[in-house]
């Protein structure tokens, strides 16, 4: 039986944050109708924690009976750090937090939290590149660090106090940050950046961590590697060593707390593969068994005394749960049992239960020829459906460099529901399949991808599919996609859904907040150079050529792509006499993170692509996938 659409909308879904020295989990829940924190006790009750008016998130502080809360202002990512102290009588509301960090012109990012220092970033200098500034917990003194003019985009402290670990972005390579320390025992002010990764390589590097002896850093990379695997730095010797990689696969790693085991998560087309190995040696020790096929949300977050993770998770079947992976004691010691098998994650939540028994669409994997290689992508059938049969929505995600995952994706399942069959691809630009896949659409490469749409149109009839009733649907970066292959290969499509889209990348990149500005142009190109390249790859320069009707939803406190993106195509559209409609909420940032909002806008894209992709409709004029 397919599920219907109020049921899929009204889905309850959880994520997990941090896990307590008692086993405590601090947990997202939307049950509000946007993220907020709930505490599940380790005997498994839940206190719901906050009722801010926007999405937050947390990190408890170690020692206390204390979380740090990150909250921004009706999704316009200026994210502020307060403080909330456990118990709560009620749900938190902002009056009721202790402000930490609170500057509403600037963002204020938490990157790390050891004992009693955070370290966050903040744009507070000049708006535009961020600085780390070590907090002390305790007394509140800071410590700000002035390392030149970067992006950061994660940070470790060192048990020890004297390490700082950062990840540093690439100023003109895309989807390329390295690797950096900086020694805090010098005297304030006399900081600065030693590179343990190459600053000019092209690579992916993420997920810092120090042994406990602060002699080493564990991170992931793909720095001279197609694809990532784990590697250790040894301080003093000013070396990497390689201790875990598979040649096709992306690996990442997360080090326990007391130093002797990794958690390594395996990408298999999307869905995330968990073992332990030794730290030391790079061994695998057991398989970490997950509930069903799926992929990890959040990053996973080790107990302290280093026996249990703390992860999100999400499956076809499974929406998105916290959950509790024990692992039992590290080899070595005295409670260690080196061969009892691993048993199931202990499911914290229950997302699923919002399905009433019913199944959800579950992918076919496809690889899918394309000019550029097989594109890899998921397939999902709807409930038999004699109006919609034959009809597919292309559902391309955002990024570009991210990548569709095999996880619950609500867009998915309620295009399925209502009985279309979507395909989830990975385009060239997607990451999952080595560096020189996410690479293939960079700046001047950037039709590479939306090539990548006309040859998965051409594979529709493979799958049963009808050519001439083939909609695009994305958000973001996704967006864009959708409105550059109604722009490019007007032909191919009958509509298009554009989620918080851009219709052009020059007044994108002109528009939007300027920290977004230097780290998007690594990607598109830049405004001073790569101008006329630029619009000649927007959508809004091709604007005659757009005779698919669209469907355009947009947040008005976007700070990543403006709303004006939505306004001027929505403008192009309708003073040519095209079919356009614009739904905008006043209180959505990059995206439709309020269940309210999207229990308004879906339904509404649900009956307009019905509309023109239903076996009774008719198509465009445009729409003829057998012209040349």
């Amino acid at each position: 039986m397919g599920l219907d659409l109020a049921t899929l909308l009204d889905l309850r879904l959880y994520q997990a944050f941090d896990v307590d020295a008692d086993g405590s989990v601090l947990a997202g829940s939307d049950d509000t109708g946007s993220t907020q924190l709930i505490e599940i006790s380790s005997d498994g009750r839940v206190a719901p924690l906050t009722a801010l008016s926007g999405p937050c998130s947390g990190r408890y502080i170690p020692g206390q009976r204390a979380v740090l809360v990150s909250h921004d202002d009706g999704g316009n990512e200026r994210t502020q750090i307060s403080v909330l102290h456990l118990p709560v009588a009620r749900p938190a509301e902002l009056p009721d937090l202790e402000p930490l960090v609170r500057d509403a012109r600037y963002i204020h990012s938490i990157a790390a939290v050891r004992d009693t220092r955070l370290c966050y970033f903040t744009n507070r200098r000049n708006e535009v590149d961020f600085d780390p500034v070590i907090r002390n917990l305790s007394d509140g003194s800071e410590r700000a660090l002035q390392l030149g003019n970067h992006l950061f985009g994660e940070a470790a402290l060192s048990a020890d106090g004297r390490w700082l670990a950062v990840t540093v972005a690439s100023p003109v390579t895309a989807n390329a940050e390295h690797v950096a320390l900086a020694d805090l025992s010098v005297p304030a002010g006399q900081e600065h950046l030693v590179d343990i990764t190459p600053a000019d390589a092209q690579a992916m590097n993420h997920s810092l961590c120090f042994t406990p002896d602060s002699s080493a850093l564990y991170f992931s990379s793909n720095n001279d590697r197609e694809f990532t695997a784990v590697a250790r730095y040894d301080i003093a010797a000013g070396c990497t060593d390689w201790l875990v990689a598979e040649d096709g696969f992306d690996l990442a790693g997360w080090l326990s707390p007391d130093g002797a085991r990794l958690l390594v998560e395996r990408n298999n087309d999307g869905a995330s593969q968990f073992a332990l190995h030794d730290a030391l040696t790079g061994r695998a020790l057991a398989v970490v068994p997950m509930p069903v096929t799926g992929s990890l949300g959040t990053t996973p977050v080790w107990s302290s005394d280093s026996a249990a993770v703390a992860l999100s998770f999400s499956g076809s079947l499974m929406p998105f749960d916290a959950l509790l992976q024990r692992l039992g004691a590290s080899p070595g010691t005295a409670a260690a049992h080196a061969t009892a098998p691993i048993e199931p994650a202990r499911l914290l939540t229950n997302s699923a239960a919002g399905l009433h028994g019913d199944r959800p669409a579950e992918p076919e994997l496809h690889q899918i020829p394309g000019d550029g290689g097989q594109i890899s992508c998921q397939v999902y059938r709807p409930a038999p459906d004699g109006k919609l049969s034959g009809s597919a929505v292309l559902l391309i995600h955002g990024g570009p460099e991210a990548q569709a995952r095999q996880n619950f994706n609500t867009y998915v399942q309620v295009l399925a529901a209502a009985g279309h069959t979507v395909l989830a691809p990975n385009v060239r630009g997607s990451t999952g399949y080595g560096k020189a896949w996410y690479s293939a659409d960079d700046k001047r490469l950037r039709l590479n991808s939306v090539d990548d749409l006309a040859a998965l149109h051409a594979y529709l009839p493979e799958l049963g599919l009808d050519p001439a009733r083939a909609a695009l649907w994305g958000g973001s970066y996704g967006g864009y996609m959708v409105l550059a292959g109604l722009a490019f290969q007007p032909h191919l499509w009958a509509a298009g859904v554009d989620i918080v889209g851009i219709a052009s990348l020059v007044t994108f990149l002109e528009n939007t907040s300027g920290y977004r500005r230097a780290y998007r142009e690594r990607e598109y190109g830049t405004l001073a150079d790569d101008r006329e390249f630029l619009q000649s790859v927007s959508p809004l320069s091709r604007a005659d050529d757009i005779t698919a009707p669209l469907f355009i939803i947009h947040g008005a406190n976007d700070p990543r792509v403006p709303l004006s993106e939505a306004q001027q195509v929505h403008a192009a559209m309708t003073s040519r006499g095209r079919e356009c409609e614009l739904l905008v909420y006043s209180d959505e940032g990059h995206g439709l993170a309020r269940r309210p909002n999207r229990l308004d806008a879906i339904p509404k894209a649900l009956t307009f692509l019905a509309r023109h992709l239903g076996a009774d409709a008719t198509p465009t004029e445009s729409v003829n996938p057998h012209k040349s």
